[in-house]
């Protein structure tokens, strides 16, 4: 993995408290090993009675691409739900013709028992197709890429229902190995679930309003396993003694680890590029001179002919000047343009609150202050993107626009959060 640190100010005028914008640059290696590792994925479809119909038939085709697709090591596990969860075939259970016999055998059914149809999913990654009953043998050198790839229409009305603890179950599996991509169909799921689910996860989340798009994620989805690189990417940074806070400015899941925090940031497909803002508030030093503000380290497992662990460490320094050195200095576009996009995915997020509890002009207001925020960032000198944040600020606005009671409905909420979702992780393209 390339790194690099950037800061928004790298200029602090001595004896003054700052908020300090650190930003982590990236890249993944540009090709993936000729010899993939193998892909094991397991597809759980919702067959539930509001599935009945066009929805039901292009997921259906979907899956069937799906299975089309797979390498002859790849390995897939079919799994359909309604009230109850049904493992319709293991991994490897099926030659490819079986398997798309039964993907076209799919009928809808009762209910949303989507707690035990992602269960199952994982169960079926856990459970070893050799003998059906032990669990896979702990990671070792070329172990496979494991998936659940769920899909959903609805809400969850039968099984486990409570949602923080189906998002702490998917956190859990991905601690194992097994990552969570979601994709949600129509107007009539829960879109903080499948996110939720999904950032926990380490997958990805979609959402398809119009059914005949899910083909294309189905592509996007397995094209992006094929080509991983490395897994399990993290993020710690641990302060110094000079600094008073820290926080992470993404939306992308942290733990506390000793002296620092650790961002998780999943897998990374190849010449991927990840951002990480950290914002510090550093209450002031004494002394003019080159100081270290914190240390940060990158982690992962290389895929290769063996799965390797690899860290990076990086000081993070701060040059503490006079304060009329530091006004002279001019801020790094690229690090105040990325702070604008991760503060503008924030305040959608917090749009749909207000907006959530009735309250749309607060949410129209919130909306329109990041909006201004990234025009004039795209205004300032040195904008490398210019029309980008031009475009996020419409959006922006036009999302504001439905910040009433009868235009705020299932379809604007979904578009505002997905949104919200991928650039608060992500950040740049």
């Amino acid at each position: 993995m390339n790194a690099m640190v950037r800061l928004e100010h790298s200029l602090l005028a001595v004896e003054m408290e700052h908020t300090v914008h650190a930003m982590l640059d990236l890249v993944a290696p540009a090709a993936p090993p000729a010899d993939r590792a193998r892909v094991e994925v397991a597809l759980v479809l919702d067959r539930s009675g509001s599935m009945a119909g066009p929805k039901l038939e292009t997921a259906k085709e979907s899956a069937a691409y799906l299975v089309r697709r797979m390498g002859g090591g790849d390995r897939l596990a079919l799994i359909t739900y309604d009230d109850e969860a049904e493992l319709v075939s293991s991994l490897g259970g099926m030659e490819k013709d079986e398997l798309l016999e039964m993907v076209e055998g799919i009928t809808p059914g009762g209910g949303t028992n989507l707690s035990g149809g992602w269960l199952k999913g994982v169960e079926a990654l856990l459970v070893s197709p050799s003998t059906d009953e032990e669990p896979a043998a702990a990671p070792s050198a070329r172990e496979p890429i494991r998936r659940v790839l769920l899909l959903t229409d609805g809400q969850a009305n039968v099984g486990i229902m409570d949602a923080d603890t189906l998002v702490c179950m998917s956190g859990n599996a991905a601690g194992d190995g097994i990552a969570t991509t979601t994709i949600g169909f129509g107007q009539d799921f829960d879109e903080d679930l499948l996110t939720g689910m999904a950032e926990a996860g380490r997958g990805h989340a979609y959402y398809v309003a119009d059914p005949d798009r899910s083909p294309g994620v189905f592509a996007d989805e397995f094209e992006g396993l094929v080509s991983l690189v490395a897994q399990n990417v993290a993020v710690e940074i641990h302060p110094s003694e000079h600094v008073a806070t820290v926080g992470v400015v993404n939306g992308y899941p942290q733990v506390s680890v000793p002296g620092g925090v650790q961002v998780q940031l999943g897998d990374a497909h190849a010449e991927e590029r990840r951002r990480v803002v950290f914002e510090l508030t550093v209450p002031g030093l004494q002394d003019i001179g080159v100081t270290q503000v914190a240390e940060i380290v990158v982690r992962w497992f290389a895929l290769g002919d063996q799965t390797a662990a690899h860290s990076r460490r990086i000081p993070l320094v701060v040059n503490a000047v006079t304060a009329d050195e530091a006004r002279a200095a001019e801020a790094n576009p690229e690090v105040a343009e990325e702070v604008l996009v991760l503060k503008a995915a924030r305040a959608q997020r917090e749009a749909i609150r207000r907006a959530d509890a009735g309250d749309f002009e607060g949410a129209r207001s919130v909306l329109a202050g990041a909006a201004e925020d990234l025009r004039q960032g795209a205004s300032a000198a040195g904008s490398g993107r210019s029309s980008e944040l031009l475009a996020q600020a419409a959006e922006l606005e036009s999302s504001g626009a439905s910040m009433s009671q009868p235009d705020y409905d299932a379809h604007a909420r979904k578009l505002l959060r997905y949104r919200s979702h991928e650039s608060g992780e992500r950040g740049a393209p």
